[in-house]
């Protein structure tokens, strides 16, 4: 019998009918009612901003390991893969909502920028806080924590969505300082549409020209989108995307070599061993025993 990846939905004990959750790093190792490791590799259906106090480790995003201490913040989007690495004296915060908690009540730039900031393809999903952005982000921690735990009237949910957008639109700036940020670029939008098409049908298809029929464009177009977002050409952005829906499957899931294979859209094994191989410089085999 085969499993599927771990998909981790969004789900509020507290109020299950908010999109917003905030979560101590600290308990997440101590909780007995979690129905996934959260040291082991696990897929998740929302949108996450881990905010570190104190302490030194680390946080695993879709196979990258990220250093953290006290003032690093990081940034995990809708679908991916992550792990946490437990350690004893770390401390900090997660904030965790839906896309509907936020982005469905924001206009669209404001939607872009937010989108952009949980987007690893365009900027770095760590980002470490000086001392007084450090101060800043724990101030409205603090006052997102105060309204949820404490106040929790029926104004809570509306202010906390709103203090919400304040920290994700003061870590864009933050951001945009600290290094080379694309929000301005003028293939943003047509990038982003790329790459939702790629996460949904690389199984389906690995074409370039497919992709670009899907957005009514050239080919040549396509590669000059992802040339100018990512220095990539379209078929190595494809390929990437690829890749890590692959090893996704080999870590998540129980899945034979010959089963991913199909899952990813071979027909012959000897095709998906040498694809691989080709992207990763290791075989199926040895890529899950790594883990």
């Amino acid at each position: 019998m085969t499993e599927s990846p771990r998909h981790i939905k969004f789900h509020n004990q507290q109020n299950p009918n908010a999109g917003f959750d905030l979560v101590r790093l600290e308990e997440i190792f101590q909780r007995k009612d979690l129905d996934h490791d959260p040291n082991q590799l696990h897929l998740v259906e929302f949108y996450i901003i881990l905010f570190i106090e104190s302490g030194k480790g680390a946080h695993v995003i879709d196979f990258a390991n990220y250093k953290c201490k006290a003032g690093t913040i990081v940034t995990i989007r809708k679908d991916q893969v992550h792990q946490f690495v437990s350690s004893n004296d770390l401390k900090g915060s997660l904030l965790l909502f839906t896309d509907d908690f936020l982005v469905s009540y924001l206009e669209d730039l404001e939607t872009q920028k937010t989108l952009q900031l949980f987007n690893e393809l365009l900027g770095d999903p760590k980002i470490q806080l000086s001392e007084s952005e450090r101060e800043e982000v724990s101030e409205i921690i603090n006052r997102i924590q105060s309204e949820y735990f404490k106040i929790n009237d029926s104004y809570s949910l509306g202010i906390i969505r709103s203090e919400l957008h304040i920290l994700i639109t003061k870590l864009y700036r933050i951001k945009s300082q600290k290094e080379s940020f694309v929000f301005k670029r003028k293939y943003l939008n047509e990038f982003i549409d790329f790459q939702n098409l790629v996460e949904s049908n690389v199984t389906k298809t690995k074409r370039v020209q497919d992709y670009a029929k899907m957005m009514a464009v050239s080919a040549k177009t396509l590669n000059n989108i992802t040339k100018s977002m990512i220095n990539k050409t379209a078929k190595e952005f494809i390929d990437e995307v690829c890749t890590k829906q692959i090893k996704r499957l080999l870590i998540n899931t129980k899945l034979s070599i010959k089963e991913i294979a199909y899952t990813s859209g071979f027909e012959e094994s000897t095709n998906f061993y040498k694809y691989f191989k080709h992207q990763t410089k290791t075989t199926p085999e040895n890529f899950r025993d790594s883990f």
